[in-house]
């Protein structure tokens, strides 16, 4: 149940928003997201707060549909050959949520999992900004071959870093909405689960789709100054010389 992996690269086989980057590609919404996503960012949670509200706040029954929606998506993602690390981290991260909450008791805190996840992400961007090491430099170098060359472009490295920034901030909007709604206990835990829903892949698909824009012609500029620089100089053709008297 934790929110979207940003940057990232793509595991499943498909082309990410990342490789369209360095390709002729189109931003193409199923690159960012598969449906094993879609589903791993409302199903079980959804299932979660209809069942606790519909069923007297019963926080045992509430968990195991959870868990029983997780074990589903597992199923589904095994039957379509997913790899197994994703039908292991989606599954797992339901997991931890419904310990967690069974643990302490209460219900909000099977949300609890993916705030922690977005605090995590937020400063790993946040530093590596700081840092000047934007980490969508580092992803998109990495998916896409380019490895670190990338750092010696000032104009790539304005434009990782202006992209790094805005997942920063969908990190820190997410946190501004939903820990006070967290923090209010389980009378606010069906808005809780909406603002969950609506900030995670809806509001990941816009600032990848605004990354694509800003970091893409900045990178195809980048490689067209790599491509005329490796490219062989035409050899002079041999001079020809006028015949002397001796060769008429």
């Amino acid at each position: 149940m934790s929110q979207s992996d940003p940057g990232a690269p793509d595991r499943s086989g498909r082309p990410s928003w990342a490789q369209a980057i360095a390709s002729d590609e189109r931003f193409r919404a199923q690159n960012v997201l598969g449906p094993g996503a879609l589903l791993d960012a409302g199903l079980p949670l959804a299932l979660f707060t209809l069942v606790y509200t519909a069923a007297g706040r019963d926080l045992t029954l509430s968990l195991w549909v959870a868990i029983g929606s997780g074990v589903l998506l597992a199923v589904v993602r095994l039957l379509r050959k997913e790899p197994l690390q994703n039908v292991i981290a989606g599954f797992l991260g339901v997991g931890i949520a419904a310990f967690m909450a069974n643990r302490t008791g209460r219900a909000e805190d099977v949300f609890l999992p993916g705030l922690l996840i977005n605090v995590g992400y937020g400063l790993a961007y946040l530093v590596s900004i700081l840092v000047r090491w934007p980490l969508l430099g580092v992803f998109v170098g990495l998916v896409t071959g380019q490895g670190m060359s990338w750092r010696r472009d000032p104009a790539l490295v304005r434009a990782y870093t202006l992209a790094s920034t805005l997942w920063v901030g969908m990190f820190a909007l997410r946190l501004a909405v939903q820990v006070p709604l967290y923090l209010s206990g389980e009378e606010q835990i069906g808005w809780l689960a909406g603002a969950r829903l609506v900030m995670s892949w809806p509001l990941f698909l816009l600032v990848a789709y605004l990354s694509w824009l800003i970091i893409r012609p900045a990178y195809r500029a980048h490689q067209d100054r790599l491509d005329a620089t490796a490219a062989p100089s035409p050899s002079p053709s041999p001079a020809k010389t006028d015949p002397g008297p001796a060769d008429s």
